[in-house]
């Protein structure tokens, strides 16, 4: 079943008198339950495509539709409810809030949610999933740059998304460390039914995924 519908997406950026057309009529569907690797040179607009696919910028032109939702038609809370139930994002850089805990860092979606009775559990269960149960009172600054991607990826899986959205999740990692968490977020892709699209520049990784995209010249090739 086909879970994200993308048609004829459009997005233009000014820059002083220059008009730049970042993408120009992208096309694309995701089946539920791949993982497709999206790839491109930096600066094609990879990071721009998928946080539109999140609702955190609008496109210029086309449409996009997640499980049904056309993301043109939401605005205000509806389109924050989407932002929270239908899909999650890990970037490359963790954004944990310092001087929180890492349980206290996954809680923070579902209590905005307003599940706040099942946060705690919630949140210690994924920390569990993810490895860490026995961090889960360490604040960012005392785990290591894999743990704190780890507790980035419990944190975006609390709300139970059927859509992950990983922007260079590796990036900022050593290769072994990327290794480990590429591989856990397959494993909690296949454990959890989830539909994974993942920017990155690393040929291997993209091996190891269901298909690849390519973005080149504002299209997909």
């Amino acid at each position: 079943m086909t879970l994200v519908t993308v048609r004829g997406l459009e997005k233009t950026y000014s820059s002083g008198s220059e008009t730049i057309r970042v993408l120009r009529g992208v096309d694309f569907d995701l089946e539920e339950g791949e993982a497709v690797a999206l790839m491109g040179p930096s600066g094609v607009g990879k990071s721009t495509l998928l946080h539109m696919l999140a609702g955190l910028d609008a496109p210029d032109g086309g449409a996009i539709r997640i499980n049904g939702n056309d993301l043109a038609a939401l605005r205000g809370n509806h389109l924050d409810a989407f932002r929270r139930t239908t899909v999650g994002v890990v970037y490359q850089f963790h954004f944990l809030l310092p001087e929180f805990t890492a349980l206290e860092n996954v809680m923070l979606p579902a209590i905005i949610a307003g599940r706040g009775r099942e946060a705690r559990a919630a949140a210690a269960r994924l920390l569990e999933e993810v490895g860490l149960s026995g961090r889960v009172d360490h604040t960012p600054a005392r785990l290591s740059g894999g743990e704190q991607q780890r507790v980035a990826i419990a944190r975006a899986l609390v709300n139970a998304p059927r859509l992950l959205l990983a922007d260079e999740p590796t990036g900022n990692l050593d290769e072994s460390t990327a290794a480990q968490v590429f591989d856990l977020l397959m494993d909690l892709r296949r454990s959890r039914g989830l539909t994974f699209l993942m920017a990155t520049h690393n040929p291997g990784l993209a091996a190891s995924c269901t298909r690849t995209l390519r973005l080149k010249d504002g299209k997909i090739g």
